[in-house]
């Protein structure tokens, strides 16, 4: 696994001691945020599963279920995040995305361009545990159209990333070709392709898609390349647009920084001053206020 995170393991790590420090920070007269933040941002995902392991053999209840009690809002749910294992952090934010009135594709999108297949297949057997039914025939219900099976094709792992011929198929404007490509083969013959696609055709593909496609599938088919290009670059310009203009979208601010905070933040941090000649840290201090951005700072580690 990449090393390029902020959040490492700790070192002389003992579960049972921070399960208990929780407790108290919880069960005390007010509950003591900081001690909370301490914690959960300062121990790797593995540490964090084995100390909410600790905590329900100390208490009898399980972490996230005091979390959820005791704190509330953006705090709660970033909390709550970091005591989830990955895969059921990303199952459980795309079931938020496909509840209630609308589907809220961005999420989808952000998910299933970026994630590996290990990291896909593991989310929807997370979700097949939990509710007992397949992830691709819920979506089915959900999203329509090119989107959908563009979608479905990146969802089903075992159809995705096949082999591919160059010679089997010529780039056409017809949009079911783009999306074979782009959701049927692996990242490095996806990078051999925008290479070859821009010697081909004068222009390069995302230049192509965004000229010759719409709405979501556009987007969804733009976040693949740009996925393929560079992830952190991906996550920077994600991280911004999540921060920019009337109020922050801390959902997807959170969901960012802890999904990326033991693979490539590092990195991420890097592309984001390199593209706006600010840090990320600063971004994040000048926007969100008190305690969570405490912990949304801490998770982002130094100003660079």
């Amino acid at each position: 696994t990449a090393t390029r995170g902020t959040i490492k393991p700790q070192a002389h790590f003992d579960a049972g001691d921070d399960a208990v420090a929780l407790r108290k920070a919880i069960e005390g007269l007010g509950t003591k945020e900081k001690t909370l933040i301490d914690i959960l941002t300062h121990r790797s995902s593995a540490q964090r599963q084995l100390i909410c392991e600790a905590y329900v053999e100390a208490t009898g209840r399980t972490l996230v279920d005091d979390l959820r009690g005791d704190t509330s809002g953006d705090l709660e749910a970033l909390l709550v995040a970091l005591a989830t294992p990955p895969a059921a952090f990303d199952c459980h934010e795309v079931m938020r995305a496909m509840k209630g009135a609308g589907t809220t594709e961005s999420i989808l999108i952000e998910i299933f361009a970026s994630r590996s297949n290990q990291q896909i297949k593991a989310l929807t057997d997370v979700y097949l545990e939990e509710t007992e039914k397949k992830l691709t025939l819920d979506l089915k219900n959900e999203i329509s159209g090119d989107f959908s099976d563009a979608l479905l094709l990146l969802a089903e792992v075992c159809h995705r990333r096949t082999l591919y011929d160059a010679g089997e198929k010529k780039w056409g404007t017809d949009e079911s070709k783009f999306v074979d490509i782009l959701c049927q083969r692996s990242v490095p013959q996806l990078r051999q392709t925008l290479v070859e696609y821009k010697n081909i055709s004068g222009k390069t593909l995302q230049q192509s898609i965004e000229g010759e496609m719409t709405g979501e599938l556009e987007e969804l088919l733009v976040a693949i390349v740009k996925c393929v290009k560079s992830m952190p670059t991906y996550f920077a310009e994600r991280l911004h647009e999540s921060m920019k203009g009337g109020g922050t979208d801390e959902s997807s601010l959170n969901r960012i920084m802890v999904s990326r905070s033991e693979i490539d933040l590092l990195d991420i941090r890097a592309e984001f001053k390199k593209l706006y000649e600010y840090s990320l840290h600063s971004a994040i201090k000048s926007d969100l206020s008190g305690v969570l951005g405490d912990c949304v700072e801490a998770i982002c580690g130094g100003d660079d």
